[in-house]
Order: structure tokens, then C-alpha cells, then sequence
């Protein structure tokens, strides 16, 4: 497992490309690198699904997506909680990974209001659902519509979201042993995609 103190942007990024991912299980033991025996992941396939008291809100545009406009917003969202593992030091380091390209913030809005969010990376073929957060109500939810639909329009492979939880669950969520998870990532790493359309 990798060195906890090995967090330059180099080094944080080749760790989860290797299936490793930062988190704050302790407050006394600080950031950690973490692996499982088992991996959660969001279907980009017709095995995807969501809940159908969303349709009208899709039907509608109630909401206007938008991508890393609110970047530290969404961040604070993610951790705006009574039991966070987003510690001011992973705060941080999710900039440093924005700064370099690594780190996007995908993103609802009901016209000048943030309406939620979501907070992932991106590398290569595979993107990394790290925490997502609303404020007003389905917010989270068609963000999390509207990014699936972001990742098949630009061939990703895998959507990673760590942890299972019944939020997930009603989107289709899975759960893979870490073979296959690791045949999943490999495939996924050698798949080039951008997040986001490179500027001229």
C-alpha cells in the first residue's frame, strides 16, 4: 500500500490508477490510502437507472448543468456534514488536483443557486465519484443523471464510487470483487477521454 505522505499530484493520481483512494477513516491517524476487497460502481450501460419521480424535473430542465464553475462551493457542499471524511488537508489536495486538470466539480443550478453537485476525478477512461451533495431538493440526483449521460458521451469506461449505500443503490450501483475490479481499471486506464472539451 502506498506511503500516506506521498501526496504531490503526481504521485496521488498514479495511486488511484492503481485502485487506491485518499480518505480520513481517523482524525488521529490523518489521510490514509485505502483499497477493498470490493468495488461500487455506477453503470454506464442500460443497467443504469433512476428513480422515476425524476423524469418531470428532467422533462422540465429545472435544472442547468454546468461544470467546474463552482469548484470550492461544491468541495464545501461534499463536506458540509455532521460526520465528514473531507478533512481541511483533503480540501486542499482536491484543489491542487483541480489546478492540475484532475479534479472536476459537475454541477446542478436553479438559476443563480447552487442546486448540488458532484465531486469526482477524472483519469483517462475512469471517473471517480469521490462525494455529492444538494441543496435543493433532486438536485444531487439529476447531476447524477446528467453525468452518466456526460461520461457515455465521451466513451468512459468506468464509473468508480468506492462505497455502496442505498442513495447509489436506486441508481443501479453494483458491486464487484476486486479481480474484476482491477481487470475493469486496467481496461479503463488504457481508454484516453477528456472530461472536458481541451481549449484550442
Amino acid at each position: 500500500m502506498p506511503s500516506p505522505l506521498t501526496l504531490d499530484v503526481r504521485s496521488i493520481i498514479e495511486n488511484y490508477a492503481q485502485g487506491y483512494f485518499l480518505m480520513e477513516n481517523d482524525p488521529d491517524l490523518g489521510l490514509n490510502w485505502y483499497s477493498s476487497r470490493e468495488r461500487t460502481l455506477i453503470p454506464l450501460d442500460d443497467r443504469f437507472r433512476f428513480p422515476t419521480s425524476l423524469r418531470r424535473s428532467l422533462n422540465q430542465n429545472r435544472f442547468e448543468v454546468r461544470i467546474n464553475t463552482a469548484f470550492d462551493a461544491v468541495v464545501e457542499g461534499c463536506a458540509d456534514r455532521p460526520e465528514t471524511w473531507i478533512s481541511d488537508e483533503l480540501k486542499q489536495i482536491y484543489a491542487n488536483l483541480h489546478a492540475a486538470g484532475w479534479a472536476h466539480s459537475f454541477e446542478t443550478w436553479q438559476g443563480d443557486e447552487l442546486a448540488g453537485g458532484i465531486l469526482g476525478l477524472a483519469i483517462r477512461g475512469m471517473f471517480i465519484g469521490e462525494s455529492m451533495f444538494f441543496r435543493i431538493p433532486e438536485g444531487s440526483k439529476v447531476a447524477m443523471v446528467k453525468l452518466v449521460e456526460h461520461l457515455r458521451s465521451r466513451q468512459y469506461m468506468l464509473f468508480d464510487v468506492q462505497m455502496m449505500n442505498p442513495h447509489l443503490e436506486r441508481f443501479g450501483a453494483y458491486v464487484v470483487k476486486k479481480k474484476e475490479y482491477d481487470w475493469l481499471l486496467k481496461q479503463a486506464i488504457g481508454q484516453p477521454c477528456d472530461f472536458i472539451t481541451p481549449e484550442p
